[in-house]
């Protein structure tokens, strides 16, 4: 069992199979496996990602990156707000945090006072990337394990681990148990951000990605159960 995680959802894992942008019965599953998890004395955080709301330059290739990038750090503060108050409506307390003064909205980030919410029980959403274009939010979730000393980082994808080619192309394609961070950097995988694997590899936080489908999927990866793929460094 980990003692402090950090779990990374994508914003289109809120929005579950519906056209809307926030699909109530997945979050709600979502944040039933998290009180278990919080409830067996594991310190949980969340980074979640915008992509139910905005995904790059996809409404308009012309765009400058940077503004892009900041519309998509405000699609993960709405994110964050939601899944908070999901959070506050199934008895759990929850903070969010950004890189950046939101008005009252949000928690200013810092390591100190993200450390004492953890202690206290509490669950802190992390959102608004590091408030700088160019960054994913797979290297704000390596980022914050790596200031918060997480024992292990959770990837909860739409895919139930790591392949040795893309299932999608290859029927054959084989799901590997565990990988070495170094594979994933030397490889281009891109099963997560290449900034991303290389903070893990250098701060030696292991990685576990699985499938969100999974039947208590969440769950087990924070109790260090068998589940998708292990990235061992």
């Amino acid at each position: 069992m980990y003692k402090r995680v950090i779990l990374k959802l994508s914003g289109e894992a809120l929005a579950g199979n519906s056209e809307k942008s926030f699909d109530n019965d997945t979050i709600n599953k979502i944040i039933k496996q998290i009180k278990e998890i919080i409830n067996n004395k594991t310190q949980l955080s969340v980074v979640v990602g915008g992509g139910n709301f905005w995904r790059g330059r996809s409404a308009n290739p012309q765009m400058d990156r940077c503004a892009a990038d900041q519309i998509g750090m405000l699609a993960t503060i709405m994110n964050a707000i939601y899944l908070c108050e999901s959070f506050r409506i199934n008895g759990i307390d929850a903070v969010v945090m950004t890189p950046f003064a939101v008005g009252t909205m949000t928690e200013q980030f810092s390591k100190r006072k993200a450390l004492d919410i953890l202690n206290e029980g509490k669950i802190i959403i992390f959102a608004g990337g590091i408030g700088h274009p160019f960054f994913s939010t797979d290297t704000v979730t390596a980022l914050m394990a790596s200031e918060l000393e997480a024992d292990a980082i959770l990837f909860a994808k739409n895919i139930d681990g790591v392949y040795d080619s893309d299932p999608a192309v290859n029927p054959n394609a084989v799901k590997l148990d565990e990988i070495k961070c170094r594979d994933i950097v030397e490889k281009n995988l891109g099963v997560i951000d290449i900034t991303a694997a290389s903070l893990c590899c250098d701060q030696k936080i292991p990685v576990v990605i699985f499938g969100l489908d999974e039947n208590n999927g969440i769950v087990k990866a924070a109790m260090g159960e068998k589940i998708g793929t292990k990235v061992t460094v």
